[in-house]
């Protein structure tokens, strides 16, 4: 189908992006790299008046090192994610899961920030910011504020960020040293996952001393899964030293139930796929 017909716009700065967001208000889109948005208006389940395209505005793009943490801005592609030596050497777990996320033409076309800002549990790029602590920069008409990604991701494909409001980038603390590994369950190659599980640990002598655990589509939104967080510390950085931890997956879940499994089935795949990642995080 061909998209119903809408204005463009190509602003070059955030100022003026805002500016007509502020302008077009209910009536306008933004779109960044069109991996979501484009179907939604080809088969016209969405068909706004404007379409902001943020594609020109330079700032929104790369990768920095900013001390304690490394900051991805919104704009920047899967693929220079995926290629860039801060994010393997600082937030692997990351590096990882754009691996797993759709193929190679997607990755080019992508960006980290609009994935992110889609908030499909099924998207591959919630999980691991979740499960990292990282934080939000959104810019509005009265200035940018900063929010954690225990509050940003809210409902299913919703977030914090207002209607008057564009992401800017993505502040992700360092996690330097950590394993890091992104088990994704799916039927076909590029399918969006049936379950997958991010899973990041600190091991100090063949235990466990820090872990970060995050969940894909087994809720409304990304989980964090504090359960196996909280009872792999301490634990040996083996396959029974993990099997136990990795039980309490599910806790708290609610995940979905479709054609690609039911709900329970979902709970098991948890378990089995928490305990897979964290064993090759720990280098178990």
């Amino acid at each position: 189908m061909i998209p119903a017909q809408f204005d463009y716009v190509a602003p070059t700065t955030v100022e003026d992006a805002l500016a007509a967001l502020a302008e077009h208000g209910d009536d306008a889109k933004i779109i960044a790299g069109g991996q979501s948005l484009l179907p939604v208006l080809r088969m016209r389940l969405n068909a706004p008046e404007t379409v902001i395209d943020l594609g020109r505005i330079d700032t929104l793009r790369g990768v920095r090192d900013d001390g304690d943490a490394i900051v991805v801005g919104a704009m920047t592609t899967h693929h220079d994610v995926l290629t860039n030596d801060l994010v393997k050497e600082h937030a692997a777990i990351v590096h990882h899961a754009v691996t797993e996320l759709a193929d190679a033409q997607i990755r080019h076309r992508g960006t980290f920030g609009g994935a992110l800002a889609h908030a499909d549990p099924a998207g591959d790029m919630g999980a691991p910011a979740l499960a990292l602590g990282a934080e939000f920069v959104i810019a509005g008409s009265e200035g940018t504020r900063t929010v954690p990604a225990s509050e940003f991701f809210v409902d299913l494909f919703e977030t914090a960020i207002g209607e008057d409001e564009i992401l800017t980038e993505v502040r992700i603390p360092k996690h330097t040293g950590w394993g890091a590994s992104y088990e994704k369950f799916v039927r076909i190659k590029h399918q969006w996952p049936i379950v997958a599980v991010a899973a990041t640990v600190r091991v100090e002598g063949g235990t466990i001393a820090e872990a970060r655990v995050g969940l894909t589509n087994m809720g409304n939104t990304p989980l964090r899964a504090t359960a196996v967080e909280e009872a792999l510390v301490g634990a040996q950085a083996t396959e029974d030293g993990v099997r136990e931890a990795a039980s309490k997956a599910a806790d708290g879940t609610t995940p979905p139930a479709d054609l690609n499994g039911d709900s329970d089935y979902r709970r098991h795949l948890a378990t089995v796929l928490t305990r897979r990642a964290v064993l090759k995080a720990a280098g178990g």
